[in-house]
């Protein structure tokens, strides 16, 4: 509740004249002063009552392309019993903020707005709460409050279409590749028997020191598994342009480019970012939320080397695929000494210049000033 200059001129002159009215014995001064203070007192009891309203609304679609049409659709309720609603509303849609008419909405009745939500850039866009603006009709006291709870649209990275998909090393009966030489079906682990498992497949040795009926888990290892590491600290993207990072959101795009080609070929493909990253969520929902990270660079604390260290010592896959920005291009020797762990190593450097050192043994390295020409320089790589 905030009161207005008109409303702290009009308090403060009632105060004036009813000391004068008192002191001075005029009582035509004093009841000037008294109606005013009654004036200011109605309009902080018009500003203190609450207007019932439900508020809801629905994104169609909620997680879009960069650049794709969406979507919301505001709808407010009055669940007053007697009072219309004659306000001054205001929905937040990013940082941009959508006027919503609310003037004369009968209790019980409804009314609905739609709007476009702003997608040409990637990103989570936040959207309400719904910001209701009431005043008395002097103009004394306003008072601001929030409806509805928030929701969220999500902007994701365009996607390029890649028709190469990278492989292994060693080539399996299935027509894939295979990174161990003993075929493509390996032993995984070891769980219960459950109904309509094959009894060829129960490991006994296992079972008679358990007690029960153990069978083998086994994984098919002739599919390539590729691992896309994301480089999101600030230092390798530091060209801005109205604060964006132009080299970053291709890097994004990238990303997203490689995890769709490797889903659309039923792939194992895993996603991880260099700096503060839990590795959970969808993978496009975490590269519309990814952005950059400001940290130390060039010693051990470097997120970079945390992240390479973790991959040499798990194997997650084995082709990594490293996307980062201009200011990355002296990192790369981290990705050699990745190769006696992945067999197939691949950087993709943006708006590099052609900088790019080529000392890095069995490193494929992609120069690309954004998505699209990293795709057709992708498409390009023999080795696939």
């Amino acid at each position: 509740m905030t009161i207005t200059a008109r409303g702290i001129g009009l308090l403060a002159g009632a105060a004036l004249l009813l000391a004068a009215g008192f002191r001075f014995g005029y009582p035509e001064l004093a009841l000037l002063g008294a109606t005013a203070a009654i004036a200011v007192a109605c309009a902080a009891g018009n500003a203190a009552w609450r207007p019932r309203l439900d508020v809801s609304r629905v994104a169609d679609p909620d997680r879009v392309g960069r650049g794709e049409p969406a979507t919301m659709t505001l709808t407010v309720r009055n669940s007053a019993r007697l009072r219309s609603a004659n306000l001054i509303a205001e929905d937040r849609c990013g940082s941009r903020p959508v006027p919503v008419p609310l003037l004369r909405l009968r209790p019980g009745r409804d009314t609905t707005v739609s709007y476009p939500v702003p997608t040409h850039r990637r990103g989570v866009i936040a959207v309400g709460p719904l910001r209701v603006t009431g005043r008395d009709a002097l103009g004394l006291i306003v008072v601001a409050r929030s409806h509805g709870r928030t929701a969220q649209v999500w902007v994701h990275p365009r996607i390029h279409l890649l028709s190469a998909v990278p492989s292994g090393v060693s080539r399996s009966l299935e027509g894939r590749h295979d990174k161990v030489p003993q075929g493509s079906i390996t032993f995984d682990s070891l769980r219960e028997y459950v109904v309509g498992d094959e009894l060829r497949r129960v490991h006994w040795r296992s079972s008679a020191k358990v007690g029960e009926l153990m069978v083998r888990e086994q994984v098919d290892t002739s599919l390539p598994r590729i691992v896309v590491l994301l480089d999101n600290r600030a230092g390798a993207h530091p060209d801005r342009t109205d604060g964006i990072a132009e080299t970053f959101e291709s890097a994004c795009e990238a990303a997203a480019s490689v995890v769709a080609a490797a889903r659309r070929e039923d792939l194992p493909v895993t996603l991880l970012l260099v700096a503060d990253d839990d590795g959970t969520g969808e993978f496009l929902d975490r590269l519309a939320a990814a952005d950059l990270v400001s940290g130390p660079r060039g010693d051990d604390r470097d997120p970079l080397r945390t992240v390479t260290l973790r991959l040499r010592q798990e194997r997650l896959g084995d082709t990594l695929v490293f996307l980062t920005g201009p200011g990355a291009r002296a990192d790369l020797g981290y990705l050699g000494a990745l190769r006696p762990a992945y067999p197939s190593v691949v950087a993709g450097v943006f708006a590099a210049g052609g900088q790019t050192p080529g000392a890095v043994s069995g490193l494929v390295v992609i120069d690309a000033a954004d998505g699209a020409e990293f795709a057709a320089e992708w498409d390009g790589v023999r080795r696939w």
